[in-house]
């Protein structure tokens, strides 16, 4: 019965997922069951924005599959069937068993030892089988976390933010950018305007002031607040812009502008880029 179940399992493991997926998600495992300095943010929200199914589990039992069965497993890491209890499910459908199995690829030890996943509590982030409640598919290979308290908090705190009604929307590129300069040398003002999967409105504003360093805002919305600042780091909002912006303002943003101003407001751009920092940790 297990050999059935696991090669079911095999059968419904996503061609999608690409080897470099299982060794990025794979480093998010660690023996001591706390989360590595390399992962924090920008790392768990894209599982957790995608995943529709994120629970927190306790392997119960682990299979290693070997053979044509562990076809795409990159070197370093070995593929269990593992089958786990669900203690609480943070996201997901009704439908979902107290008791699910998947797939995992994990990190081979210090020394090349096996990984021992009975007993692990888990965070997946996984999606449904149709017609099979008792089975999930990781989203990724590999995509499951050790659970913490530290982990359990900032999944939660991302899975929260996501459904709230002024939540952040995923940027999908840049529409316009002008400036305009003030009545003083050194002195304007620069507004970009961004594109949402949405569609709702979300611009970046840059006040220029002689003998002052640059300030920016973003705005969620039609109207822009002057008093708004920028984003705290590890929020929604943060990794949005951090992780969605372009490297560099495209061209066609300031093709109406003077090239002159239209410098300018590139310049401001890479502004706010480097305030924001990389899309990291």
């Amino acid at each position: 019965m297990l050999q059935l179940a696991h090669a079911l399992a095999v059968a419904m493991l996503t061609s999608a997922a690409t080897p470099s997926n299982v060794a990025q998600n794979g480093q998010i495992m660690s023996s001591s069951g706390q989360i590595p300095p390399s992962v924090g943010y920008a790392n768990v929200a894209p599982l957790v924005l995608t995943a529709p199914i994120i629970a927190d589990a306790t392997i119960r039992s682990a299979v290693r599959i070997k053979g044509v069965e562990s076809q795409g497993v990159v070197d370093g890491f070995v593929r269990f069937y593992v089958m786990a209890d669900v203690a609480a499910l943070i996201r997901g459908p009704g439908a979902v068993a107290a008791q699910v199995g998947y797939l995992v690829d994990m990190p081979l030890e210090a020394g090349g030892r096996l990984p021992r996943p009975k007993g692990m509590r888990v965070i997946m982030f996984a999606r449904p089988v149709a017609g099979r409640p008792d089975q999930v598919q990781l989203i990724e290979q590999g995509a499951q976390l050790l659970w913490s308290p530290a982990t359990d908090s900032l999944v939660r705190n991302i899975a929260e933010a996501a459904i709230q009604p002024d939540a952040a929307p995923a940027i999908t590129g840049i529409g316009n950018a002008f400036h305009v300069p003030g009545s003083l040398p050194g002195e304007g003002e620069t507004q970009i305007f961004l594109r949402t999967q949405s569609g709702d409105p979300v611009s970046l504003s840059i006040l220029r002031r002689p003998g002052e360093s640059p300030r920016w805002a973003v705005a969620l919305g039609e109207i822009v607040d002057d008093a708004a600042g920028p984003p705290q780091r590890d929020t929604l909002l943060w990794y949005r812009l951090a992780c969605g912006l372009p490297a560099t303002l495209p061209e066609e943003s300031t093709a109406n502008e003077d090239p002159e101003r239209g410098a300018i407001a590139r310049e401001d751009y890479a502004f706010v880029l480097q305030a924001l920092g990389p899309c990291t940790g």
